[in-house]
């Protein structure tokens, strides 16, 4: 039986072009469950593209509302969201829907430490999109005792990073904690008691930094769930964007490192 082929059929199927991608597994991709922690700047970027890639199960978490410096570099917040203080995931999940339909996000406002141990499981891979350590270390330690794939992803101005973390074959974040990583927790965690409070520095945030970096993420998300892992950054990928260079650091597994334990 031979089927009529008419002008532009080619063009109806929104993923036609990702599927001309020899390696790229769209069907693993459909059926993909993902987590995304933080949904600011990257956490916005990752959404997006996450959703424009085929991705249709998502759970996102964040316990920020939105405010007007979010703006510049968020693509799913309009200035009323800011003048309402509207929950970060609420109005991620509605634009992400509006993108692509057919996409289910699930929202679980709060911090990412009050989540259960089972919140990690069950999913293909884990993004990390958050701004501070303490943070970052209790979800890759979440990710590396559920055996996720975990995707961490930083910024700070024109430069970034992304880490992939294939628990436990490669070295997590905890391998790579040095000793002012070390003191910043010490100082956030002191045994003095509640009354202690950290200031820090605001970070520097610039749009074509996320969007790189969160791209970078997504990549390789998709060739983790595409069954090429092989091919997944190994260490860790540090970006440049004022010397418009990238640069692989080596890492060492701690073997004393607890999640490898």
């Amino acid at each position: 039986m031979t089927q009529s082929i008419r002008p532009g059929f080619i063009d109806e199927d929104r993923y036609d072009r990702s599927r001309r991608i020899s390696w790229l597994d769209m069907e693993a991709v459909r059926r993909a469950k993902c987590l995304v922690v933080g949904v600011g700047a990257l956490g916005n970027e990752v959404v997006k593209d996450l959703v424009l890639s085929g991705v249709q199960d998502i759970t996102i978490v964040d316990m920020d509302r939105v405010v007007r410096s979010n703006l510049n570099r968020c693509v799913f917040f309009r200035e009323g969201d800011a003048e309402s203080s509207r929950a970060k995931v609420e109005v991620v999940a509605q634009r992400a829907v509006e993108l692509a339909p057919d996409c289910k996000i699930s929202v679980l406002e709060g911090k990412v430490e009050g989540m259960g141990t089972e919140k990690f499981s069950g999913h293909d891979a884990i993004f990390g999109c958050l701004d501070n350590i303490a943070a970052r270390l209790h979800l890759n330690a979440q990710a590396c005792h559920a055996k996720v794939p975990y995707i961490d992803g930083g910024t700070d101005g024109f430069r970034g990073k992304v880490q992939v973390v294939l628990p436990p074959a490669t070295p997590c974040l905890q391998c790579a904690m040095n000793n002012s990583h070390q003191r910043i927790l010490e100082r956030r965690f002191s045994c003095t008691g509640a009354e202690v409070v950290v200031h820090e520095r605001k970070i520097a945030a610039e749009i074509t930094t996320s969007s790189i970096i969160a791209a970078m993420q997504v990549r390789e998300a998709l060739k983790v769930i595409s069954g090429r892992t092989e091919a997944c950054i190994r260490h860790v990928e540090y970006y440049d964007g004022s010397l418009v260079r990238s640069e692989c650091y080596e890492l060492e597994l701690d073997p004393d490192c607890p999640n490898h334990g």
